[in-house]
Formats: structure tokens, sequence, C-alpha cells
């Protein structure tokens, strides 16, 4: 039988009734029928005979990987310095692009529907499209390093900015906005007034966390040929340099590290 609470926070027992039931049996021979299905997919696709010998070779490439050729080391800053670059300018320009289109998104601020909904196709196309993709069209039509790869980390901001801040905006208190109106004030002078200090903050915090995302997702754009430290993955893999690729896993995890330091403190500066 379901409960309930009344305003007292007493419980409320009441009789399920036998549609409820067998809407309930329902629901779960759905369920169960779903589940089933999925995994004899999944079953069909596997290859088993893997899956059993997977905790003998993952231990032994682990193995492999220790100790970490430590030398190898001082190839790898200028590779990851490249990754950091990708991400930083990557951030900046998709920033430069996400901040109109946000302004146009939200719906107290767009000038026409028209236009809010064309702002909303331009967010919702670069959040359709992982950058690890953009970065294989990219290098597909720009050649591979880095430019591609910057280009790409900024296609993909632009759908995770745009969409956050055309958020904030819409949350902001109007107040100010009709105040500064009543005083005869132009659209810009309400817009830089009374809507961009309210949202400042907000769109600093988002910033930050986007470029933290970025670095992490930076990382592995130069396996199809973006640049940076995914060039160096890609070729110690292929090269079966297993104490190699261990030295750039530990490099990325010290970057991602960092990064999620530094983002964090100025968040909190911030916000």
């Amino acid at each position: 039988m379901p409960v309930s609470t009344n305003q007292q926070g007493e419980p409320i027992w009441r009789l399920r009734t036998s549609r409820a039931q067998w809407l309930g049996y329902l629901g779960w021979l759905v369920g169960m029928s779903l589940f089933l299905l999925c995994w004899k997919l999944i079953s069909d696709s596997t290859m088993w005979v893997f899956v059993h010998d997977a905790g003998r070779q993952g231990s032994d490439l682990i193995s492999r990987m220790l100790p970490p050729q430590w030398a190898y080391a001082h190839r790898l800053w200028k590779p990851m310095w490249d990754t950091i670059n990708i991400a930083t300018l990557g951030t900046l320009l998709g920033i430069a692009m996400a901040f109109p289109v946000a302004f146009l998104a939200a719906r107290n601020t767009t000038p026409h529907p028209l236009i809010r909904s064309a702002a909303l196709v331009i967010i919702v196309a670069s959040r359709s499209i992982n950058s690890l993709i953009w970065a294989m069209l990219l290098v597909t039509i720009l050649g591979p390093g880095v430019l591609a790869g910057i280009i790409a980390i900024a296609l993909r901001s632009i759908g995770f900015v745009g969409k956050l801040l055309y958020e904030a905006i819409e949350e902001i208190h109007p107040t100010p906005g009709e105040a500064i109106s009543a005083t005869g004030a132009s659209r810009m002078q309400v817009m830089n007034y009374a809507v961009l200090p309210q949202v400042m903050p907000a769109f600093a915090g988002i910033s930050v966390y986007r470029w933290d995302i970025n670095i992490r997702e930076s990382t592995v754009l130069g396996l199809v040929g973006a640049g940076g430290i995914g060039l160096q993955l890609n070729s110690a893999i292929n090269s079966l340099a297993w104490n190699q690729v261990s030295v750039i896993f530990v490099m990325i995890f010290v970057t991602v590290l960092a990064s999620e330091w530094v983002s964090a403190r100025v968040r909190r500066a911030i916000i």
C-alpha cells in the first residue's frame, strides 16, 4: 500500500486500486523485458573469450607500464604546453563567440523570437558534437596541428557557455532594468547598467569552469592529430612503449589536478 503524509507529517495509508496494481506489474514487465533485450544485444556483440582473459591481460599491461621511463618526461614539456595553450586559447575564442549568442538566445534580451531560435540552434549544434569529432573534422579541413585543436575546443565551448549564460540572463531580477528604463534609458544602457552587473559573476564562473573541462578534453585531441600531449600518447601506444605511456598518464593527471585547483580557487574568489 502506498503511503503519503499530511500537513502534520503523519503517514496516510491508502489501499492501492486494482488498476494501479496492474499498471505497476505492467511497468515491471516492460522494464525487465527491455533489460533482457539490451543484455542480449550486448552479449551477442561481445567476444566473451577476451572478457574471460581480461584480468590477466590487464595485469600484464600494468606490469609493462612499471616502472615509468622518467627520462622520457623531458620530451613531454612542449606537447603539454601546447595542450594548455589549446585549452586556454580555445576557451577564450569560444567565450568570445558564446557571449553574444547567449544574449540573443535569452528571452528577456533577444531582439526577436526568430533570432532567438537561430541562437538556440547554434547552441544545440555546438553541444551535440563532441570536441573529438570537431577535431577530426577540422584536421581533415585544416590539416593536423594545434590550430585544429584550438578551433575544436572553441566550437564545443560555444554550446556549454552559451546555454549556461543565457539561462543566467533569463533568471536576473527585472526590477533594476525596469527602473533604468523608466528614466528613458536606451536598450544598450539598460543592458550595461542592469543586465551585465547581474550576470558577470555567473559568466566568470562558467568561463573558468569551461576552461577546466577543456584542459581535460584537449589532452585527447592529439589522438586524431589535433596537437598536444595526445600526439605523444598515440605515438607511445602505437609503438607499445607502455613505460612511456605511464609517464604521459602521470603528466596528464598532474596537469588536470592543477587545473582543478586553479579553477576552484578562481571560482571561490569570483562567486
